[in-house]
C-alpha cells in the first residue's frame, strides 16, 4: 500500500490522490505544457494556489525533475511552500514519450507537499517505480490501475 495513514490522519487531511487527477494517454505536449497540466490539476482540486503552477515551472529552470525510466516529478520551488494548501499529487501519462530536456518522459507526476511531506511523497513514488514491470508499463495503464498502484485502493 502506498500512502498509509491512520484513520484520524485520513479524516483530518485531504486525500493525496483523486481519480480525477489522473489523466491517461494524452497526446504529446511540450515539457512546459506537461508541467502546467499536472500543476493545474493540483490547483483545480484545491491542493495549491494557482501561483504554484508557475513555481513548478521555476523549479524546472534550476533543477530538472526528470527521474529516469520515463518519469518526471515536477514540484514547486521552496519559496512556493506557502501556496500549498494540502499535500497531493496529479498524474499525467502520454501515448508517446515527450522531450524532457533530451530525455524521454511518458509519466509526469505533479507533487505538492505541506512542509516536508513532498520528500516523503517523492520517496514513495520512487519506491513504487522501482518495480521494473510497473515502471515499464505505467504509461499504458488506465486510471483505475494507476490509482490502485499509488494508493493501494480499488
Amino acid at each position: 500500500m502506498f500512502f498509509k495513514k491512520s484513520k484520524q490522519e485520513k479524516q483530518e487531511s485531504k486525500v493525496l490522490l483523486q481519480r480525477k487527477n489522473i489523466i491517461v494517454k494524452c497526446d504529446p505536449l511540450t515539457k512546459e505544457d506537461a508541467i502546467k497540466k499536472a500543476g493545474q490539476l493540483l490547483a483545480d482540486s484545491g491542493y495549491v494556489d494557482q501561483e504554484y503552477v508557475a513555481a513548478m515551472l521555476e523549479r524546472e529552470k534550476t533543477f530538472s525533475t526528470f527521474m529516469g525510466n520515463g518519469l518526471a516529478l515536477p514540484h514547486g520551488v521552496e519559496a512556493a511552500k506557502k501556496q500549498v494548501k494540502a499535500s497531493g499529487i496529479s498524474v499525467v501519462t502520454f501515448k508517446e514519450p515527450i522531450d524532457w530536456d533530451g530525455n524521454p518522459v511518458q509519466t509526469v507526476i505533479g507533487i505538492a507537499g505541506v512542509g516536508d511531506e513532498h520528500l516523503e511523497i517523492l520517496s514513495m513514488v520512487a519506491e513504487a517505480m522501482l518495480d521494473e514491470e510497473i515502471c515499464e508499463n505505467f504509461a499504458s495503464y488506465d486510471t483505475d490501475h494507476i490509482y490502485h498502484i499509488l494508493t493501494g485502493k480499488e
